[in-house]
């Protein structure tokens, strides 16, 4: 999973992967049946961990606002690695732009499944009253969720929890703007200047 996440799919080879899990090709055919598969079981182990650390809680916290800004602080504990890969490894993939699309589905579900969770959570607050019924759910979950890609990307780069965590407060200060009357939300945007 690790050498997966860390280098990409086409990127790690099978003498990397046999020495990883300290078997020869065989036996990991005979484990897996080929490489795609492997990625495939990696991804799934690592959807069981990162899911309930990064997403666990939206629906336990009362208001979606803290349920966001939680799962956006999770992620700047979770994402600088360490004694792991930085970043997401569902996130950092681009297995299906590898030429493997079958792989490239999985992990583009594997995306939307956060989406979702993040959508859902917000439609909960709008149907409880916590939010008006003019939010549009799926935007602001695609902002929140795009957040916290962002910050997937910046730990590969480097990025310091403390960053992350600057980064998912300044994306919760918006949160009153971003949930305000439709009509505040629609006003044109200024011409760039030239």
């Amino acid at each position: 999973m690790e050498l997966f996440w860390l280098k990409g799919y086409t990127a790690t080879s099978l003498t990397e992967l046999c020495g990883a899990m300290g078997i020869n090709a065989p036996s990991l055919y005979a484990a897996f049946g080929s490489k795609e598969a492997l990625y495939q079981s990696a991804l799934a182990f690592y959807a069981e961990r990162a899911t309930p650390l990064i997403w666990g809680r939206l629906d336990e916290i009362p208001t979606a606002r803290a349920a966001i800004a939680d799962m956006l602080m999770a992620s700047a504990a979770a994402l600088p690695g360490g004694a792991k890969p930085a970043g997401c490894m569902v996130t950092l993939s681009n297995v299906g732009q590898e030429g493997e699309g079958r792989l490239g589905a999985l992990v583009q579900k594997a995306r939307s499944d956060g989406l979702a969770l993040v959508a859902a959570r917000i439609a909960r607050a709008i149907a409880e009253g916590e939010l008006p019924a003019s939010v549009d759910a799926e935007s602001l979950a695609r902002f929140y969720t795009c957040v916290q890609q962002g910050m997937s990307i910046q730990a590969r780069d480097g990025a310091s929890r403390a960053e992350l965590e600057a980064i998912a407060r300044t994306a919760m200060a918006a949160w009153p703007g971003v949930t305000s009357p439709e009509e505040a939300r629609s006003a044109p945007l200024a011409p760039l200047v030239r």
